[in-house]
């Protein structure tokens, strides 16, 4: 629609956002049918053509847990050409020698607030998995890659309920030490509001975390993630995860829905003035097609409106 969103800045937030694409990842990860490798790499290829400059890109896990990213091996040489930095999840050191082999230069590493989650997710505790990931920051820091550091459930979890701020904290400030050139504070289930968001923010300054290397990963379970991102915002945050069209959940919490939509994302910072080198029409685009494939609509409720016709 020409003109719209109407661009009306708002005082104290940042000129410009950097997104953090998750769907070629963390969207397909959760689908249920097996997406061809080409079509994930062509989804990658038109994610890059949109505008958007970090995608991350399949995960070197064990096919056992994630199936739908069985074929990393085989992706991540097709997108050779993609002009994006294209982060790849590694869970252990043989994920990352995985990784490695194939050039990968952005690591991600995934860890959790809570007891539960890391049990269910990572098979230990939360001090277990925090000393699996040290020999993986190390070695991906010491051979020049970019290290993003993933923590889950930081706002609720599904079988612990409210995740006291200091726990996340001491957490956070764990994977740092590691090493973690930046940290994504997940909000896994969707449960988080503003005034949460602004809390944990602020503590984690206090316990000398600087927001520039803070990004917000938030799932829209209750219908939140805008207004979740608004708030971060106004503390100064400048990377947003999202997802393409709204893919995406968490295979092992269940209550987990989709991911904060990429367009939705968009929509909300042009109308703010904020930048994002986004084409919203031509990433709307992407994520049709992709719906297309996947054989049912798009989530997003921006994709929807733009691609509606009468």
């Amino acid at each position: 629609m020409i003109g719209l969103p109407m661009s009306v800045p708002a005082p104290g937030l940042p000129a410009r956002v950097r997104i953090h694409e998750v769907g070629a990842r963390d969207g397909l990860q959760n689908e249920k049918t097996a997406v061809p490798t080409e079509v994930k790499a062509e989804f990658v290829r038109r994610l890059a053509a949109s505008g958007l400059t970090t995608i991350e890109a399949t995960s070197f896990v064990h096919p056992k847990w994630v199936p739908q990213l069985a074929d990393a091996e085989q992706l991540f040489p097709l997108l050779a050409d993609v002009d994006a930095a294209l982060p790849v999840l590694v869970p252990n050191e043989r994920g990352l020698d995985r990784a490695l082999a194939l050039g990968a230069t952005r690591i991600a590493v995934f860890g959790s607030a809570t007891e539960t989650f890391a049990s269910r997710n990572l098979n230990r505790t939360v001090a277990e998995s925090l000393a699996m990931f040290e020999p993986v920051v190390a070695r991906a820091r010491q051979g020049g890659a970019h290290v993003r550091g993933y923590l889950s459930m930081c706002f609720g979890d599904p079988w612990e309920g409210a995740v006291p701020v200091h726990q996340v904290v001491s957490v956070a400030k764990a994977l740092l030490d590691l090493g973690c050139d930046e940290l994504s504070l997940g909000d896994t289930i969707g449960v988080a509001t503003p005034g949460h968001v602004r809390a944990l923010l602020s503590a984690l300054n206090e316990a000398g975390v600087p927001t520039d290397r803070i990004g917000v990963h938030f799932h829209d379970t209750y219908g939140q993630a805008l207004s979740n991102t608004l708030a971060a915002l106004q503390h100064g945050v400048t990377t947003v995860d999202a997802s393409a069209g709204g893919l995406g959940g968490c295979p092992y919490a269940k209550s987990a829905t989709g991911n904060l939509a990429t367009e939705d994302l968009v929509w909300m910072l042009d109308g703010l003035g904020i930048e994002t080198g986004v084409d919203l029409a031509a990433l709307t685009a992407t994520s049709v097609w992709m719906a297309e494939q996947l054989g049912r609509p798009s989530p997003s409720r921006t994709v929807r409106a733009l691609s509606h016709k009468e």
